[in-house]
Order: structure tokens, then sequence, then C-alpha cells
């Protein structure tokens, strides 16, 4: 049985992660990248460059990263990603490659929480898993499993468990890493 989300399992959850070299090193690099080296996405060399290091920290499995950063230089992201624009989530997943429609939802979560880490939290299996399992459980919130892929609604429900466990003196970027590791640790296959 995992733990009921409460004050103390993220407090201990946000402490791991914090003793964990990798996680706080990629982090700092990305924060690096994202927020004081290339902090615009006017540059298609500055996008490649943000979306290749995101590509390889966190194992996204996006085969043509140019075809990617091209799609978003497209996009004209900057100004919508200032407004917290919620459905540029959705409109970065969504890419045609060689005639094929993709979906690069995770990616696209991940792209724009590093330049707006509080205000865009990221999607993953785990958290996805998480989220199912303690809904099924408590029931605090009302959805199915694919509202978690339409980001607005994935957001809304993030904060329904924040209110819902009475969490909410932690930011969406705190409640992600304490999901994604809980996520990792419950469900990662065993190999």
């Amino acid at each position: 049985m995992i733990p009921k989300p409460n004050k103390n399992e993220v407090k201990k959850y946000l402490q791991k992660w914090d003793n964990t070299e990798n996680y706080v090193l990629q982090e700092k690099s990305l924060n690096k990248l994202f927020l004081e080296t290339y902090p615009n996405n006017n540059d298609i060399s500055e996008i490649l460059i943000k979306a290749s290091t995101l590509n390889d920290f966190y194992s996204t499995h996006i085969l043509s990263v140019f075809s990617v950063a091209k799609h978003i230089h497209s996009l004209d992201i900057d100004t919508r990603l200032k407004r917290i624009d919620e459905t540029l989530v959705n409109d970065i997943a969504d890419i045609t490659l060689n005639g094929k429609k993709k979906r690069f939802y995770s990616f696209a979560t991940k792209y724009c929480s590093h330049h707006f880490p509080k205000d865009f939290p990221i999607y993953d299996s785990y958290v996805e898993k998480v989220l199912m399992y303690f809904n099924k459980q408590d029931h605090f919130a009302k959805f199915k499993r694919e509202e978690l892929k339409e980001y607005s609604r994935f957001k809304d429900i993030l904060l329904q468990f924040r209110k819902f466990y009475n969490l909410e003196q932690y930011n969406l970027k705190d409640i992600d890493r304490y999901i994604w590791q809980l996520g990792k640790e419950t469900f990662a296959q065993k190999k």
C-alpha cells in the first residue's frame, strides 16, 4: 500500500530529490540552459540545443529532434509561454513527421516546464500512474485517464490533487518531484 499523500511524504521526497546528485545537477544544468543561456525561442539553433538536451536527460525518445525544434520555432512560442498559455503544450506536442501524425506530449510538458517550472507541471507515465492510483483510492477528482493527456485538464487535476490532500503549501514543481519519484519507486518495471 502506498502511503497517502501528506506533508511529511512530500517533504520526504523533496529531501530525497535534493540528495540525489544527478537529479540536482541535471536540473541545475537545464535551468541554466532554459532560464539563463537560451531563455527565448526565436533562434532554431537554441531551440535545437534545448530540445536535444531534454531528449537526452529525460529519455523522451524523440528520433527527429531537429524536426521537433523546427516545429517549436514555427509556433513562435515566447509570448504564449509568458502568458502561461496552457494550450501551447498540446500545440508543441502535436507534429507531423514524414506524413504521420505524432504526439510528443510528455516532451512538450517538459519543454514548457523548463521555461516556467512553477506554472507548467510535467506529465509522465509515472505521474499518470500515481494520479490514477490515488483517484481510485480516494476519488480526489472526477476524471478519466485520457483526460490527463489534455494539458489544461491535467493541470487542473494536479491542482485538485494538491487541494484534496492539503498540500497547497507546495508549488506545482514540488508536487511534480514528489509524484514522479513516488511513481518511479512504486511503478517502475522490475527487471
